[in-house]
């Protein structure tokens, strides 16, 4: 089947996109959401049943950083397994606008340990702003919402000193290698000519999710 660049990003005047991957691909894409949400919602499960004892600024973050997780997967889920058609185009912009606030989601229970405040109103408010960027302009600045959703991804280097001092070891190389794993991932899912491509991002989307789920899980500690 011959594959152009634009076959899943760009969208047509009715507002249909054109959607182009094969069966197969949609299979594999399919089971790798599949599994996506059910780590996350058994994951939430967990941390509902051994870290109710925690401390209460870390509950609330967690179940910040746990909310924007299921919200990002489902929403993700609904917008590559949903029929070609109007309402495709719909759940591609709650898809991406879900992003950044997975991302916004995921500094907060370790920005809330450090107590650097100013960091998670800046990281929420560029969220808020990505999320109406792609309400307002919807299938536009395709190329500069992945450099702003690196540029958000990667902001806590700006705190790198603080994080060294509150956070141990382990969890510092976790929230590492989470972010790492997404920006190689970026690699494919903007390489639209490779066979299975969407399914190769989206696995790397889960296996950096589950890295830092388990960092966050480390931050927050074990119930007492």
């Amino acid at each position: 089947m011959e594959r152009t660049t634009s076959r899943a990003h760009q969208a047509t005047g009715s507002g249909e996109i054109p959607w182009r991957y094969t069966a197969g691909e949609r299979r594999a894409d399919g089971v790798v959401h599949a599994l996506g949400i059910l780590l996350a919602l058994a994951g939430t499960a967990m941390f509902a049943m051994t870290r109710r004892d925690a401390e209460p600024h870390d509950l609330v973050a967690s179940g910040i950083y746990l909310a924007t997780l299921v919200l990002a997967l489902g929403a993700s889920a609904l917008y590559n397994m949903w029929p070609v058609g109007p309402t495709k185009w719909i759940l591609r912009r709650i898809d991406h606008s879900a992003i950044y606030l997975l991302i916004a989601g995921t500094y907060t229970p370790f920005v809330v340990k450090a107590g650097t405040w100013w960091l998670l109103v800046l990281v929420w408010c560029t969220a808020l702003l990505g999320l109406v960027l792609k309400v307002v302009l919807p299938g536009r600045l395709d190329r500069l919402s992945i450099a702003l959703y690196l540029a958000l991804g990667w902001s806590g280097v700006a705190i790198l000193d603080r994080l060294v001092d509150v956070l141990s070891r382990q969890v510092l190389l976790l929230v590492g290698a989470g972010g790492v794993i997404y920006s190689l991932g970026v690699i494919f899912h903007v390489w639209e000519r490779l066979r299975f491509q969407n399914a190769i991002w989206h696995g790397f989307v889960l296996a950096a999710a589950l890295v830092h789920y388990l960092a966050v899980w480390l931050a927050v500690g074990p119930s007492t």
